[in-house]
């Protein structure tokens, strides 16, 4: 009678570990499933977008030559230039204060 007893508790323990892994196994696929539903909706839209890029590509830009008219690139060099000449007017003129305020503390 005893062993009896041990083998209907060894059978009940693995048929109850079998549902908890069964079910364990459900849940997991399930998820899964779930998970694969997502990721094919964002590949379609990820297809989606890439067929509206494919076609922007093709699309010629609106660009500007910008050889073609020598006059606004060079003015706004000449602009750029006048600026920094004055940004180092500014520095050198702020050097000299900064170098006449040593001096007059080391003498």
């Amino acid at each position: 009678m005893l062993w009896f007893t041990i083998w209907t508790l060894l059978v009940l323990g693995t048929l109850a570990g079998g549902f908890f892994l069964g079910r364990d196994l459900w849940r997991k696929g399930k998820a899964l499933l779930a998970e694969l539903g997502r990721a094919g909706e964002l590949a379609e839209a990820l297809s989606a977008r890439a067929d509206e890029l494919a076609e922007l590509a093709q699309t010629p830009a609106p660009g500007h030559d910008l050889f073609a008219d020598r006059s606004g690139p060079l003015e706004r060099l000449a602009v750029l230039r006048t600026e920094r000449a004055g940004r180092r007017e500014v520095r050198r003129l702020r050097n000299d204060r900064i170098v006449r305020g040593w001096r007059a503390y080391t003498r």
